[in-house]
């Protein structure tokens, strides 16, 4: 048995960025904040987000920065061939399946407009 399920609540890091293909399909990226439960004040850790089709429109259009979202998806590893030095890169992103809008519009207004302090 094999099993790859991601579980994330967090902050949009950034604005989502959306493309749209000759083929139909929709992709948007963004990144979101996730802080640990910890007593300390340690930096939030940061996960690329890749969601496609209709979800990915629901997130370009209610999803800001600053929001807060959690989602559900399986960790991909994106594998491939530096232009400059011809080395392998990979990078980690979480491929989405479902997109939660969480907080109050005013809550991710006000998290916004405040400069994106406090806790994420």
């Amino acid at each position: 048995m094999t099993l790859n399920i991601v579980h994330l609540v967090g902050r949009a890091g950034s604005n989502p960025e959306i493309r749209y293909f000759d083929s139909g399909k929709i992709l948007c990226k963004f990144n979101i904040a996730v802080n640990r439960r910890s007593k300390k004040e340690d930096q939030p850790d940061w996960f690329e987000l890749e969601i496609w089709d209709k979800t990915a429109e629901i997130a370009a259009n209610y999803v800001k920065k600053g929001s807060l979202v959690g989602i559900q998806g399986s960790l991909k590893i994106d594998t491939w061939n530096d232009r400059n030095s011809g080395d392998k890169r990979t990078k980690p992103l979480i491929r989405v399946n479902n997109l939660d809008l969480l907080g109050s519009k005013k809550d991710n207004d006000n998290y916004s407009n405040s400069g994106g302090g406090g806790d994420f």
